[in-house]
């Protein structure tokens, strides 16, 4: 599939001053704080880095040459990212792989930004995905409201049936996950988000082999955001389904996350957090492994707990 094209050199959020535009992260923006502590308010502000939240619209172009149609499909609150960034391309690319839409990882043909850079500096928040011509597109598959917040991508569903979209791809018990592997993945997952370290604001996703080894790792304001961004990556990249492999997530573990893993291929789902009980009721159903509480040295298996073996 072809890389999708960029728009180089823009600027996003908040606009600071030189000094602390320098000291800002991608993903990232600064503004001035007065720091209390106790009673005692201080006379001047200091400087503090905000992760950046801006929506983000995608549309997506399907249709014979000559016969193209253009559908304005979602807009989710999310983090962009910086000057030859491909998250907006990998967020959409996921967005349409799990929620049912494409049928194939190679039915994208090119995602662009659509507009140009504004005075202000910054593009327009809309991104397209044109498939390649004679795609088969499954729009019933998406009955959601248009706007999504950052926090929770499934609010917008119109009824829980539209969001158990099958996947295409069958689970199988694959290679068995050490413990010591699993206790060890949050700490790597934290000590790689570049952005969370500055703004303390973000979710993050990331991908493990059974090697324990971190593959991808994507951050954003939401958790459903950040586990698309990465999993459009890996449509981008060809590479599902992702067998063998365990998404981690910083948050707790919803329904449509799992939903999420379960469209990738993604056979291990562990959340540093809770699962809800429709996530338990949907990862038992769809073979998933759901892990949850991962953290500190423990964790608990809530489903397929064969996965998990001793070294």
């Amino acid at each position: 599939m072809p890389r999708p094209r960029d728009q180089k050199g823009y600027k996003r959020g908040v606009q600071p001053d030189e000094d602390e535009a320098n000291a800002a992260p991608f993903g990232a923006a600064t503004t001035r704080v007065y720091r209390v502590i106790g009673d005692q308010i201080p006379a001047e502000s200091e400087a503090d880095t905000l992760a950046i939240e801006e929506p983000l619209e995608i549309r997506i172009g399907f249709g014979p040459e000559g016969e193209r149609q253009r559908v304005r499909l979602s807009v989710t609150m999310r983090t962009p990212g910086g000057p030859g960034d491909e998250s907006d391309f990998e967020l959409a690319a996921g967005f349409l792989w799990t929620e049912g839409i494409l049928t194939a990882p190679d039915q994208i043909e090119t995602i662009r930004h659509l507009g140009f850079p504004s005075l202000e500096g910054g593009y327009q928040n809309v991104v397209c995905a044109e498939l390649v011509p004679g795609a088969t597109v499954e729009l019933p598959n998406l009955e959601r409201h248009v706007y999504t917040s950052s926090s929770c991508g499934v609010c917008g569903k119109t009824s829980l049936e539209a969001v158990r979209t099958s996947s295409r791809f069958t689970l199988t018990e694959g290679a068995g996950w050490q413990p010591d592997l699993i206790h060890r993945a949050p700490v790597v997952l934290r000590e790689a988000q570049a952005v969370f370290e500055r703004t303390g604001g973000l979710h993050a996703a990331a991908l493990f082999d059974t090697s324990g080894n971190l593959l991808v790792l994507r951050e954003d304001v939401g958790r459903h955001n950040a586990v698309d961004k990465l999993i459009g990556s890996q449509v981008i990249a060809g590479a599902l389904p992702l067998t063998d492999r365990l998404l981690l997530v910083s948050g707790r573990a919803s329904f449509e996350l799992v939903q999420k893993a379960m469209m990738a291929g993604v056979p291990v789902l562990a959340a540093v957090g809770a699962p809800s009980s429709l996530a338990v009721q949907l990862a038992r159903d769809c073979r998933v492994t759901l892990l949850g509480f991962v953290r500190g040295g423990r964790f608990n298996i809530y489903t397929m707990a064969e996965r998990v073996r001793p070294a």
